[in-house]
């Protein structure tokens, strides 16, 4: 073991909480759901960004490059202010989904550069400005915008030219668990000396105004100590902590409670408030800083001088070892920043590389290494400690479902049993800083090659009591939990219990069949809930898909009647197909499991011939185009295909799942009622591929795509004026670019054209578009599959790639040739340009913004530039590990050796801290 992966295992067995503390506090805690009382429901409007700096949060913190306990008690980040802005800058500043053209956007400038799982070693980047910060500039200039024209960004405003900003590196590094060292390093990138107020800045969570607990924690300075400039923090549940400080810098206490004058019009109970240190920065106003040197927010005030080009470093020290400790301390560690210092932040540093070069393969080149590294720093440094009791929230607003004439809740009325209290990873902690079901399990896939541990914990949480509702559902966003989201949670989990598998030499069957048994309930909820007439054809709303089809499918269609999802439906033939797997895994020791295999192999076949739609006149699947469709059945019982060539018609594909028949061999009792059941249903076996039919190796393929099928649809996946774009695999088919899809319903015209940015409709709102872009996640599903059917049909089925190109590939060569297209959105071209940054010579020419990358939310379709949320390393982070994957093992290892294959490969190489097979990397 490496340095961290020993801290990995000390955390794992619970012999040291390495990652107690972490970067977990949100960038955005205003205009949550969380902090929603209004009456309508207007979360964006009733906690502004305006108001922030003032009033009191209820159920979290944010803060800029900050870090809290994993219990959000004791929170540490920065502040900074040019002497030119408004406001000190505690926080990122960004528009709501109404200020701006295209939704949400944080209009700032950051970098997620580094990050161990343990977070032992932390780095980020924040670019500031040294002109006053355009605000009003940004807002009212994106509200005039409208939908065809790009977002306004910061650097539009001009406020970086002549390069006058400072580059502020924020760094962390553990002494110990509870010792955390921080180095601010203040670079000044303008022409002239410049001045920056820097204010790192120690507060505690207001836990006492909501309890109304008399148990209050307190900061206060140190007096007559020979250590230098020391807060000490003292709260009931994580006990004493001390904040050193290097140099002179005096410190400004307050307490963090709301100035109700501002925001209410109603007097304070005291002139400390959560704004007073913004008050006296900016405005000179001493009124509000406690002169006893105590409270529960503090800020160490720094006033640097900074030269062109010079570099300014401030220490700090957030520790639980006390000033008297320190004092007993002689030689090279003498002091809270003696020798030791430097010695630890230059080991951490070093064993962060020693930890990537150990689980980067070496076929990745510096870039794609960067690439990989940056990815999954992004996805370490998004966890967030997320704090939603819905049951009090409920009750606070009146909205008690248990107590008569209460108020109606604007939502999550039904959810009044979740208990939410725990380190989550994020989509971003900006535009989406709550989890989301199905983008979590993606998040897995990626997180799981530094922490298998954390990608156990995080999909086990979503299934634990306090999260899963009772009817078996799995909680989608905060804004409505009760939404559907795609069932990807079982594909996930099948995934993380290979690869632990794969690295530990077994896999943990005790957390599977846990898993598995909470997996049944939800499965159990689709198949009540979303199966209108039990005929195994499925809805659920948008289904993570958004805007992508011709009606608002959240919404009550205008022709009457309903939708039979191709999507909807393909996703619970994955799910069957995932829950057989995992049957599968626990069988060969519990013979139990061998009849729910059983089970889930008829649910498969039952979904896959539903979506041939046996004995009905209208079915999915187009036999003219070759190609699955929506199909929409009117009240009046006539149907019709939504003939939208869309990343709907192509999920069909993703249900293919490969089994070596372990089952069966050891159970021939399965194998002779199976037999039994396709003897009496011959029709099912017609109308998907025949899962009796060997292919290599003796595997069998569980696919509703048999091989004519799957040419056919693979001819239009693969099609460059369709669905292949120079950067991966579009969201709706370029065909539709000269071609929109036009229906009329109740008077009004509906249509789908292809859009490879932004998108121009308000259906569904946000500033999401699956009407032409490229997004991560159904890549990576794709990928997947690709190298399912690989597995089965060998290195003799070959198609070709593009189509009509005369050049033919396996499918696994086609999935390679996917990755290298999604991957080369963040590599430098041969001219040195990244297209995930289009046309912005700042991030594509100047070398302190080239190699910081951002992880988008999706990419235009046809140059990769990066598009929505700007930091959702997410599920853009899966990217790491298709980098990886495809780095790791060659065809013929794919082919021959599976599972095995892959996992000698990365232990001979140390490149891999414990991968699974081509078969089981997304299974």
């Amino acid at each position: 073991m490496n340095a961290e992966e020993a801290r990995l295992e000390e955390a794992r067995q619970h012999k040291a909480p390495w990652k107690k503390w972490g970067p977990y506090l949100s960038e955005r805690q205003w205009g949550t759901v969380r902090e929603d009382y209004s009456e309508g429901g207007d979360a964006w409007n009733y906690f502004s960004h305006d108001q922030a700096r003032s009033r009191a949060y209820r159920w979290g913190e944010d803060g800029l490059a900050g870090i809290s306990d994993d219990q959000q008690r004791l929170c540490f980040a920065l502040a900074l202010w040019n002497g030119k802005d408004p406001i000190i800058k505690e926080r990122l500043f960004g528009l709501t989904n109404s200020e701006s053209n295209h939704g949400e956007d944080v209009k700032e400038y950051y970098f997620y550069l580094d990050s161990t799982p343990t977070h032992s070693y932390l780095k980020y980047l924040y670019k500031y400005p040294q002109a006053a910060y355009p605000y009003g500039d940004i807002v009212e200039t994106s509200r005039r915008r409208g939908r065809n024209e790009s977002e306004y960004e910061l650097l539009d405003t001009g406020v970086f030219d002549q390069d006058r900003y400072w580059d502020v590196f924020v760094e962390y590094a553990k002494a110990s668990p509870e010792d955390l060292l921080i180095q601010i390093s203040v670079h000044n990138r303008g022409p002239e000396a410049a001045k920056l107020y820097v204010l790192p800045t120690l507060w505690f969570r207001n836990q006492w105004s909501w309890h109304g607990s008399p148990d209050r924690p307190a900061l206060e300075q140190l007096a007559g100590v020979s250590a230098g400039n020391i807060i000490k923090a003292v709260d009931s549940g994580l006990g004493e902590r001390y904040l050193y400080c290097e140099g002179d810098a005096p410190f400004l206490f307050t307490e963090n409670e709301t100035n109700t004058q501002r925001i209410f019009g109603i007097p304070n109970r005291s002139p400390y408030v959560k704004d007073s240190i913004n008050e006296y920065i900016v405005h000179d106003q001493e009124g509000g800083l406690n002169p006893e040197k105590k409270g529960t927010k503090v800020a160490a005030h720094y006033c640097l001088t900074v030269n062109p080009e010079e570099c300014q470093i401030i220490r700090l020290r957030l520790s639980d070892v006390s000033p008297a400790a320190f004092a007993t301390t002689r030689g090279e560690g003498a002091g809270p920043f003696g020798g030791h210092f430097e010695k630890v932040f230059r080991a951490r540093r070093n064993e962060a590389d020693e930890f990537y070069a150990a689980i980067t393969p070496p076929a990745l080149g510096a870039d794609a290494a960067n690439v990989m590294r940056q990815a999954l720093a992004g996805m370490l440094w998004s966890k967030q400690f997320y704090h939603y009791d819905v049951d009090k929230w409920l009750e606070e607003r009146g909205s008690d479902p248990f107590k008569p004439r209460r108020k109606v809740a604007p939502r999550n009325d039904h959810w009044h049993h979740m208990y939410n209290g725990d380190v989550i990873s994020m989509p971003d902690k900006w535009e989406y800083p709550w989890y989301a079901a199905w983008d979590l399990a993606f998040h897995v896939i990626a997180l799981t090659l530094v922490d298998p541990d954390l990608g156990k914990q995080q999909l086990k949480l979503m299934l634990r009591e306090r999260y899963m509702h009772p009817n078996g559902q799995i909680p989608a966003y905060e804004w409505n939990f009760g939404d559907v989201n795609p069932p990807v949670h079982a594909w996930s989990t099948i995934f993380t219990y290979h690869l632990e598998k794969a690295e530990r030499g077994e896999g943990d069957k005790d957390w599977l069949k846990s898993c598995f048994q909470k997996l049944l309930l939800n499965f159990t909820w689709w198949v009540n809930r979303k199966d209108r007439s039990g005929r195994n054809v499925f809805e659920g709303g948008f289904l993570g898909l958004d805007n992508i089809g011709v009606f608002d499918r959240n919404a009550p269609l205008p022709t009457g009647g309903y939708l039979e999802q191709a999507d909807g439906t393909a996703w619970m033939a994955l799910f069957s197909q995932n829950m057989l797997e995992i049957a599968a895994e626990l069988a060969p020791t519990d013979v139990d499991y061998a009849d729910m295999a059983l089970k889930f192999l008829e649910h498969f076949l039952w979904i896959g011939g539903a979506m041939a739609h046996l004995g009905e006149d209208t079915g999915m699947w187009d036999e003219e185009d070759g190609f699955f469709y929506d199909v929409l059945r009117l009240p009046d019982g006539q149907a019709q295909r939504l003939k939208v060539r869309s990343m709907v018609g192509l999920l069909p594909l993703c249900a293919a799942t490969v089994f070596e028949g372990e089952v069966m061999a050891k159970y021939p009792e399965i194998g002779e009622r199976f037999q039994w059941f396709l003897d009496a249903r011959p029709e099912l076996c017609a109308a998907v591929h025949d899962p009796r039919m060997p292919g290599v190796a003796g595997r069998r393929l569980a696919s509703i795509l048999d091989e004519t099928k799957l040419r056919r649809v693979l001819k239009k996946m693969l099609d460059e004026n369709e669905f292949l774009g120079p950067y991966g695999l579009r969201s709706l088919s370029r065909y539709h670019a000269n071609h929109p899809y036009v229906i009329q319903a109740g008077g009004q015209e509906y249509r789908v054209a292809y859009l490879p940015a932004e998108s121009d409709t308000g259906m569904f709102g946000g500033n999401s578009n699956w009407r032409g872009p490229i997004w991560m996640p159904v890549n990576a599903l794709i990928i997947r599959a690709l190298l399912q059917y690989h597995l089965y049909y060998g290195n003799d089925f070959t198609v070709e790639c593009p189509t009509g190109s005369g050049r033919h590939m396996n499918l696994y060569q086609v999935a390679e040739e996917i990755s290298r297209r999604l991957a080369s959105i963040f590599l430098q071209d041969q001219d040195g340009r990244r297209p995930v940054y289009g046309g912005s010579r700042k991030f594509q020419e100047d070398p302190h913004w080239r190699d910081c990358l951002l992880f988008y939310e999706y990419f235009h379709g046809d140059n990769g530039t990066g598009l929505g949320a700007s930091h959702q390393t997410g599920w853009t982070g899966v990217v790491a590990r298709t980098l990886h994957l495809f780095a790791s093992l060659t065809p013929e290892q794919a082919l021959e050796g599976g599972n095995k294959a892959y996992a000698e490969t990365a232990a001979e190489e140390r490149s891999d801290r414990g991968a699974t097979a081509v078969k089981n990397t997304g299974s």
